[in-house]
């Protein structure tokens, strides 16, 4: 299988061996297993994996006593705790490992920043450093292909995304089969290991629902009632799909002005071929009637991976009026605003006036496929 070295890579290899623990969230099946035994492989014997879905690796790392897990963990200068969202005490274990076992870098993962946080964010305050590990980001991609080959691969990325195994397969019929795979195995499992989550028909439906209002304004309260729950578990299970590394949402940006909206809220996927798959749709792009909605999906989470590249961090949301104005993606950073209109065909589109009236301060540019590149490559 070909390589495509991952970004994170080296910026944490810059953070090992400075007394804190690297905690590594993402999805299941972008690569968290592989990029930390990459790491330790440079380490030779010094280093070791530990496999905390398995029982026995558990029971030994649950007991909360130095010694013994010093002596369970042996003498290695590196270690690798991969799911520990698993262990029911992560965040003191690993706050115990810091603290007194100074001599043994830990680099733990996660699949689910939900659980993950909540049970390392106390225990850990000052003693990690965290990274999130995307599918395959466009930034990733250049360090293999040039500008022409990755225009080529952009209508496979948008109908099959850029899951690692996904995107390195062979043959279409391979590609689509291992991201079904992902969804129909990978994709439930530590959503529904959360209390209170015991209907997989509602999970599963509820993203059929958003996957076919990619890139629209969504409604709790009709979700609720096309689903026959209230709209607070609505609510609680978009919370813990987006903290799964599957959905993310952009709120409405406002400085209450009389027209513009502001409590609503779109909601994008990660990956597109999980989007996809979920509404089992990886038509062509000439074939489709969603391909301007993919088009902004895909610049979206790719300007998300290339400011998380770069550990920016700007406020992000959509724009819109109650006539109808609006950008499809907001940055504010360092009070400035950044409007971005996606457009899939090459189209001239004037800024809107209330957004130039209201917003002196601001910018607006349309990115379509002449520009993309600078829009979420390495380039600005």
């Amino acid at each position: 299988m070909q390589i495509i070295s991952r970004i994170a890579q080296k910026q944490i290899e810059t953070e090992l061996f400075k007394g804190k623990a690297i905690i590594i969230y993402g999805a299941r099946q972008v690569g968290k297993t592989t990029l930390a035994k990459q790491i330790i492989e440079k380490y030779g014997e010094e280093a070791n994996y530990f496999d905390c879905e398995l029982l026995n690796v558990r029971q030994n790392l649950e007991i909360p006593e130095v010694n013994r897990l010093k002596s369970y963990l042996g003498r290695y200068k590196l270690v690798v705790l991969d799911e520990m969202q698993k262990m029911s005490n992560a965040g003191t274990i690993l706050k115990i490992l810091v603290d007194h076992c100074p001599e043994i870098q830990i680099i733990a993962t996660g699949s689910s920043s939900f659980e993950m946080a909540n049970k390392t964010s106390e225990p850990m305050t000052g003693r990690a450093k965290r990274f999130t590990l995307y599918p395959f980001s466009i930034i990733e991609l250049e360090q293999k292909y040039n500008r022409f080959e990755i225009d080529g691969k952009l209508e496979n990325i948008m109908r099959f995304g850029t899951y690692p195994e996904v995107f390195l397969a062979e043959n279409e019929d391979s590609i689509k089969e291992r991201v079904d795979e992902i969804v129909s195995n990978y994709l439930y499992k530590d959503i529904l290991a959360f209390e209170g989550i015991n209907k997989s028909s509602v999970i599963e439906n509820l993203l059929k629902l958003l996957a076919l209002q990619l890139g629209q304004e969504v409604s709790y309260t009709e979700l609720a009632k096309n689903l026959g729950i209230s709209r607070l578990t609505v609510q609680k299970y978009i919370d813990i799909l987006e903290q799964s590394f599957i959905i993310f949402t952009l709120k409405a940006f406002s400085r209450n002005m009389r027209k513009e909206i502001s409590k609503s809220v779109k909601i994008y996927f990660y990956d597109l071929g999980i989007r996809n798959s979920l509404i089992q749709n990886f038509n062509l792009l000439s074939l489709r009637n969603d391909t301007g909605a993919l088009w902004e999906n895909l610049l979206i989470i790719e300007r998300i991976k290339r400011n998380s590249h770069r550990k920016l961090r700007p406020n992000k949301y959509f724009w819109r009026t109650y006539d109808q104005q609006e950008i499809d993606f907001i940055e504010e950073q360092d009070g400035k605003l950044f409007g971005y209109e996606m457009k899939w065909k090459k189209k001239q589109v004037k800024a809107p006036a209330e957004w130039l009236k209201n917003y002196e301060n601001s910018s607006f540019e349309i990115i379509n496929k002449e520009n993309y590149f600078e829009f979420v490559g390495r380039k600005d």
